[in-house]
């Protein structure tokens, strides 16, 4: 197995990735939005990839078998976030045939370091059941803020 950083001719095998995270994570996706979502992916990497977010992936000799991505944004900073660069976990996932063997440990390992050295002044994710015990293990604790999580939803489809 090879830990390491993916690169732009990595990203058929993370578009691959995503949707099965993504029909785990959220279960039956309609055929039509699983359609627009993997026709939009490949761009998608091509335009943020290396520059905001960043995918640690395992390889065997058949492809990527495990990926995490980072995604760094840069705000105004404030108490919270000093240096104005926060990093948001997103896509941990394993393939079904090699979980369980500390792949996603090893990659978020990779994930925590580079945010170290790129400076960020944390990381943060929304977890899983299946993976909280992992994410408290490693050192990431769960939040409570005077805020509430919100958000506007903006349906296109819906728009003359």
């Amino acid at each position: 197995m090879i830990f390491d950083k993916a690169v732009a001719e990595d990203i058929d095998d993370l578009v691959k990735l995503r949707t099965a995270y993504l029909t785990e994570d959220y279960g039956e996706i309609p055929e039509e939005s699983m359609a627009v979502i993997a026709e939009k992916l490949p761009d998608h990497f091509r335009r943020h990839l290396n520059k905001d977010l960043f995918a640690f992936v395992c390889r065997d000799k058949d492809g990527i078998v495990g990926c995490c991505f980072l995604y760094v944004m840069e705000k105004p900073p404030n108490p919270s976030f000093i240096n104005g660069k926060t990093g948001t976990v997103l896509n941990v996932y394993t393939l079904p045939q090699f979980r369980r063997k500390g792949i996603a440990g090893r990659l978020m390992k990779m994930l925590i370091s580079a945010s170290e050295e790129m400076g960020l002044d944390f990381v943060e994710l929304k977890a899983t059941d299946e993976g909280y015990s992992l994410y408290r293990a490693m050192g990431f604790e769960d939040t409570v803020s005077k805020y509430h999580n919100m958000k506007y939803i903006i349906d296109s489809r819906n728009k003359i």
